[in-house]
C-alpha cells in the first residue's frame, strides 16, 4: 500500500525567522545573544495545506535582560508555549521572561502556554534572566504568520508555497 501521507511531515525544519517581522533583525533590533533562529515545526511553505504556522526556538541562558518581541496584534489566534528543559523538573522553565498583554506585565517563571485571542495586543516579549535552556514556541491557528507590523508577508508565503507545489508535481 503505497503512502499517501508523507507530505504531511516535517522532517527537516528550516530556519524562519524571516517569518517574523516584530522581532530581532526583522524589527530593527539586534537579535538577543541568546535567542537560536527559529524553525519552522509546520508552515505553508513546507506542507501547503497546513492551516497552522508553528516555529521552535531555543533559548539560552544569558545574565542580563533583553527585549527580544515587539507589540503587535493578529488577526486570528495564537498560543505562546516556553517549555523548561529539565527532566527532572519540567515545571521549573529555569528562566524568568517577561510578556505584556493589552499593556500589563506577566512575569512567567514556569513551563505552560498563553492562548491571545485574535485582535488581542500582547508584547513585548522579553528575557529578565535565563539559567538554562529553554524552549520557546509559537502556534499561529492560521496557515501564515502575519501581525500588523508585518503587512504583504501573506501574500509573499501563499506564492512562495504555490511555486514549491507546482515544482513538487
Amino acid at each position: 500500500m503505497p503512502d499517501t501521507y508523507e507530505h504531511l511531515f516535517v522532517r527537516n525544519m528550516v530556519p524562519c525567522g524571516s517569518d517574523f517581522s516584530n522581532e530581532g533583525d526583522a524589527a530593527g533590533l539586534p537579535t538577543p545573544p541568546n535567542v537560536s533562529p527559529p524553525l519552522g515545526l509546520m508552515r505553508v511553505n513546507e506542507v501547503p495545506q497546513s492551516q497552522i504556522h508553528m516555529s521552535h526556538t531555543w533559548i539560552h541562558e544569558v545574565d542580563e535582560a533583553h527585549h527580544w518581541v515587539n507589540d503587535h496584534v493578529h488577526e486570528y489566534d495564537e498560543v505562546l508555549i516556553w517549555t523548561g528543559s529539565d527532566p527532572e523538573n519540567p515545571e521549573d522553565l529555569g528562566a524568568e521572561i517577561y510578556l505584556d498583554i493589552e499593556g500589563v506585565r506577566h512575569n512567567i517563571t514556569t513551563s505552560g502556554s498563553v492562548y491571545i485571542p485574535a485582535g488581542v495586543r500582547h508584547c513585548p516579549l522579553g528575557f529578565i534572566k535565563v539559567t538554562r535552556p529553554f524552549n520557546f514556541s509559537a502556534l499561529s491557528l492560521s496557515p501564515e504568520y502575519d501581525s500588523d507590523e508585518n503587512e504583504g508577508l501573506i501574500e509573499k508565503l501563499k506564492a512562495e508555497a504555490l511555486a514549491t507545489s507546482e515544482s513538487a508535481s
